[in-house]
Formats: C-alpha cells, structure tokens, sequence
C-alpha cells in the first residue's frame, strides 16, 4: 500500500480540538467511524497503490483508508469524504451489529464483544 499518511493530512487541515472521531462516506453511501487516534495511527494511509500500480476500482480505488491495525470493514473503499466530529456515531456495519471501534487484537468483531 502507498499513498497519503493520515497525519500528513492532519497536519493541513488542522481539525478543531473538539474532533475526537472521524466518519468516513465513500462514493457508494458506505459510513464507518473511526477515533481520531487511530485514524491517525503512524501506519494509517490514504492509499492510491497497491503493489506497485493504481488501486483498482474493485479494491477500492483511486483511493481507499487503510488502518492496518483495525478490522479492515473500517478501512473504507471509494472515500468521498472525511469529517472530524466531536462525539461518536455509527456507520454502516456499526448500525448493524459491527463494534464500534473494531480492534481484531481485542476480539472487537461485534458490538457485544
């Protein structure tokens, strides 16, 4: 994977101190919701390649998250935008039974975990 760090892009926009989480939206009406911290985890991207060539649209491209260290339901394909919010909200898996946060270390597979 290569692209664009998250905390090269939270160096730009300088998110107001309030934000704590993010909601992702991908072109197809996909939401999933991350902490800020680990949208902006050190191995965090912006992705745009894989393996040496353009994402294709199958995984995702032109550009998808990648959050290596979280189920990857929360690395969201097709991004369309990024808001930084003060307080938490659900995205699609989450709504439907998906933890909030998605931790496989944890086992945080589904809400009740």
């Amino acid at each position: 994977w290569r692209g664009v760090s998250t905390r090269d892009l939270l160096d730009r926009v300088m998110p107001k101190p309030e934000a704590a989480y993010v909601m992702l939206t991908s072109f197809d009406g996909y939401t999933t919701n991350l902490p800020l911290a680990d949208f902006a985890a050190e191995d965090a991207i912006l992705a745009t390649t894989w393996e040496g060539a353009p994402i294709t649209r199958a995984h995702g491209g032109p550009m998808r998250l990648v959050v290596p260290h979280l189920y990857f339901w929360k690395s969201a394909k097709w991004l369309q935008r990024i808001d930084f919010r003060a307080a938490d909200s659900a995205g699609f898996w989450e709504r439907n039974g998906y933890h909030m946060r998605g931790d496989p270390w944890l086992e945080e597979r589904y809400s009740g975990d």
